[in-house]
């Protein structure tokens, strides 16, 4: 495993934003760019210039006065918790450097307007690509397929490994991995992102993330640790080998969740059913069994025998045995059959793609265990 550089959060390198927020710091190797900057980059936030939208804001293209362009977020000037979400993305993002996650240039601070800057990614996310919403036309054949699952997998590695503290994203998901002009997977989103010390096993914490890439025991009890980034890794790991969504709202109830399709189809034996047939027969069957079996393994039920992010990377290179010990993986269905418990209250995201019907279904069981749903439309 290649070593990367480490950045320490330190309090003497970080400059203070005065700008209408006096408890905005960040540090100094992020840039400040003015609103009529970011303004005339994006012409006037013009429509036609709009990259996507999520649950806090959106993101625009840009193009800066120098010609470099550049990906503009927006966060909601409404919203307390867009608010909250810029000065963690600015906390965490800021001090970390990978060829497999996004790079933060600077931000904006105008009055209740505050805006990150990235560098622009070609190739939009993997799930515009993979579930054929891509306007762009490019097919992604196996082995550039692989090549996303290990960079994911490595900058996931870098994020749980390398960095002190080390960072749980806690929002893995297709449409939070981007794609630049060759293809390479860029981890992006860390609004909800932590710092998780060293010292303790896990953190009880109030649930963000996006029901059906959420690890059962940060869905229902609240408990977060870097296995909850193993478990969404292993759901996309899935998606990427199937080309299917997570959950797919278009097929009977019984076929609608892809992790729970997967489990049926290995206990029976038949995982070639489930793998892409846009891939033709352009791809090895056995790697794609390989890939499958590791989504299983990280989405284990008992966090304890989930594989680190290390161990993933090094079963999708090749460099070390996948085990056939896997157990039943912890399902969406176990979270929809939740009845009363004694939980904190937690905050759910639900999938755009979910049908009404699913939703409605999620957002009542849910209630009853005193639960939050923030839905992503």
């Amino acid at each position: 495993m290649g070593c990367f550089p480490v950045f320490w959060r330190k309090k003497n390198t970080r400059s203070q934003i005065v700008q209408h927020d006096q408890d905005i710091a960040i540090t100094g190797n992020v840039k400040i760019y003015s609103s009529k900057e970011l303004r005339k980059a994006t012409r006037n936030f013009s429509p036609g210039n709009k990259l996507g939208q999520g649950s806090f804001g959106r993101v625009y293209l840009g193009k800066l006065k120098n010609g470099e362009k550049v990906a503009i977020k927006v966060l909601s000037s409404e919203s307390r918790q867009g608010r909250k979400e810029f000065l963690n993305e600015l906390s965490v993002i800021s001090s970390i450097t990978h060829h497999n996650l996004v790079k933060l240039l600077g931000c904006c601070v105008d009055g209740g307007q505050k805006m990150l800057v990235y560098n622009y990614v070609e190739n939009n996310s993997l799930a515009q690509t993979l579930f054929g919403n891509s306007r762009s036309g490019i097919r992604l054949d196996w082995r550039t397929r692989v090549k996303i699952c290990i960079g994911v997998a490595d900058g996931l590695t870098y994020l749980h490994e390398e960095v002190h503290p080390p960072i749980v994203h806690r929002d893995i998901k297709a449409s939070n991995i981007l794609l630049d002009r060759n293809l390479r997977p860029k981890i992006a989103d860390f609004g909800l992102a932590k710092f998780f010390p060293g010292n303790m096993t896990h953190i009880s914490t109030r649930v963000a993330g996006t029901l059906g890439y959420l690890a059962p025991e940060y869905a229902i009890r609240g408990q977060l640790t870097k296995k909850a980034d193993v478990y969404s890794f292993g759901v996309l790991l899935l998606e990427i080998v199937s080309g299917r969504c997570h959950t797919d709202p278009r097929l009977p109830f019984d076929e609608q969740f892809l992790l729970e399709k997967v489990w049926t189809l290995y206990e029976s034996d038949d995982l070639e059913s489930i793998i892409d047939r846009t891939l033709k027969n352009d791809f090895d069957t056995e790697e794609a069994r390989q890939l499958l079996k590791i989504g299983l393994l990280c989405t284990q039920d008992s966090p304890k025998i989930r594989p680190s992010m290390s161990m993933v990377a090094k079963m999708l290179k090749g460099e070390c045995a996948v085990s056939d010990k896997i157990m039943r993986p912890g399902l969406i269905t176990d979270v929809m059959d939740l009845k009363v418990r004694t939980v904190e209250p937690v905050q759910f995201s639900l999938s755009p793609s979910m049908s009404p019907a699913l939703s409605s279904s999620l957002v009542s069981t849910l209630a009853l265990a005193g639960s939050t749903i923030v839905e992503s439309r």
